[in-house]
């Protein structure tokens, strides 16, 4: 699989923004797709995922901010951020548990007033 984000930008605390994750050849038969993200200094950290059937899974301060979605039509994950924190400032990389772990090239999210 090829993976290739898209969608970060520059936001203000309390806005909201969607990352997008272009899935090639094909998403459908990916077990689980991933996001995660890294600060500045910080270790990469699993921020949601989401199954071939949709199960989800949040982590940390994503839960009840951050919904993970994926269109098996489409070929595309997303990630909608609500109500940004500074702190969510980071680089946001897609992962595909696919037959072998596969990472995009990451977008940069930054959250300042």
């Amino acid at each position: 699989a090829h993976l290739v984000e898209s969608g970060g930008g520059l936001v203000q605390p309390g806005e909201s923004l969607i990352l997008s994750c272009t899935v090639s050849p094909r998403i459908k038969n990916i077990p689980v797709m991933a996001w995660y993200r890294q600060g500045g200094g910080e270790s990469r950290e699993l921020v949601a995922q989401i199954t071939t059937g949709g199960m989800t899974d949040y982590r940390g301060s994503a839960k009840g901010r951050f919904t993970i979605s994926r269109d098996n039509v489409k070929d595309k994950v997303y990630l909608q951020m609500n109500s940004l924190e500074p702190e969510d400032t980071a680089v946001y990389y897609c992962f595909a548990d696919d037959d072998e772990p596969v990472w995009g090239q990451g977008t940069q999210v930054i959250v300042s007033s």
